[in-house]
């Protein structure tokens, strides 16, 4: 199964391919938009890096890795053959890889949701919309058996964009981090959806 591109009412996702890489560089480069992840905008050097190590772990499961967001009025269908990848306005960066960290199960069948917005698309649903045709691809295209979503317990953004979707709160914990970022005293977040529970869900997502 290779990676999809996938569709939404707004939004074209389309597989992260060498070609983005600048628009991944732009979207680093605003502090605002890295606050709960690095603290600070990144350089170039940095985006290479991970950049290399999106597509690496991408290539780890079939159908999973990380999507590019644009408007939707980017993509379009004819008769003749599937959707383009004509691409409309950068939106941001979708995130569905197989869970990797030292804290995350060394399993194929569990995947990480995450999501990185231009600060311009904030606050207008579109990473809670990405975010259930992601879960809807994991469960019935790819047949993960749990999706799991981490951040800054203070990051009330994105918690609220896992709540909206349906995921449970499972835990707080506290990395050791050498640079901490203000408000990690508080901890990490998880949230999970799994199998069962998307299956109750079904049809309401």
């Amino acid at each position: 199964m290779s990676q999809p591109t996938l569709r939404t009412e707004r939004l074209l996702l389309v597989p992260l391919a060498d070609r983005h890489f600048e628009l991944e560089v732009d979207l680093d480069a605003d502090p605002e938009v890295l606050k709960y992840i690095w603290g600070r905008a990144r350089d170039r050097d940095e985006v290479v890096s991970s950049h290399a190590e999106r597509l690496a772990l991408g290539a780890k499961v079939d159908g999973l890795g990380y999507w590019m967001a644009f408007g939707s009025e980017g993509g379009r269908r004819d008769s003749t053959g599937p959707e383009s990848e004509a691409e409309g306005e950068f939106v941001g960066l979708m995130m569905l890889p197989p869970a990797h960290g030292d804290d995350q199960p060394d399993d194929p069948t569990v995947a990480e949701l995450g999501y990185r917005l231009a600060r311009k698309y904030w606050r207008l649903g579109l990473a809670s919309e990405a975010a259930r045709m992601l879960l809807r691809h994991a469960f019935d295209t790819v047949g993960q058996s749990r999706v799991l979503a981490q951040t800054m317990a203070v990051n009330h953004g994105s918690r609220g964009v896992m709540e909206t979707v349906g995921m449970q709160y499972v835990r707080t914990f506290h990395p050791l981090w050498d640079d901490p970022l203000p408000g990690s005293e508080a901890g990490e977040v998880e949230y999970e959806m799994t199998r069962a529970m998307w299956e109750a869900r079904r049809g309401t997502l």
